[in-house]
């Protein structure tokens, strides 16, 4: 439990410093996309959170925190994991830590319906899962 209490702790700390900082966003699509434009000069933020992200889990079991990682060795299921998280991410203008950590904290109502949406659909996706006998 603590472990899932300092974890959201640190995502909330992250993401008010760089809302505070900067005045930036700090869901993964608006982090990612900004990497690839051209014509914005000031996207080093952009690539040092980025840095942060990746360097965060080597560190931590470096200090000698481990936690169990599973996930499927199905490719195909995990090609289209992908492709319907981008999809969905394009449609709803975001994504879960774009709309659920920054929007709700800003009591934005598109990010607080796009929240309940992703939740629903997790629900959906874990009973359609169950029902068939597949598990990730």
């Amino acid at each position: 439990m603590w472990d899932e209490i300092g974890g959201g702790f640190l995502i909330g700390a992250a993401a008010s410093l760089l809302w505070v900082g900067i005045g930036r966003i700090s869901g993964m699509t608006g982090v990612l996309s900004s990497l690839f434009l051209i014509r914005d000069s000031g996207r080093h933020w952009a690539l040092a959170f980025l840095v942060g992200l990746l360097v965060a889990w080597p560190v931590m079991q470096s200090a000698g925190y481990s936690t169990p990682i599973n996930i499927t060795d199905n490719t195909g299921l995990l090609i289209a994991a992908g492709l319907l998280v981008g999809f969905g991410t394009y449609i709803g203008n975001g994504c879960t830590s774009g709309h659920g950590v920054c929007g709700m904290g800003r009591l934005s109502f598109r990010s607080f319906v796009a929240t309940l949406t992703f939740i629903a659909a997790g629900i959906v996706t874990v009973a359609i899962m169950n029902a068939v006998g597949l598990s990730l």
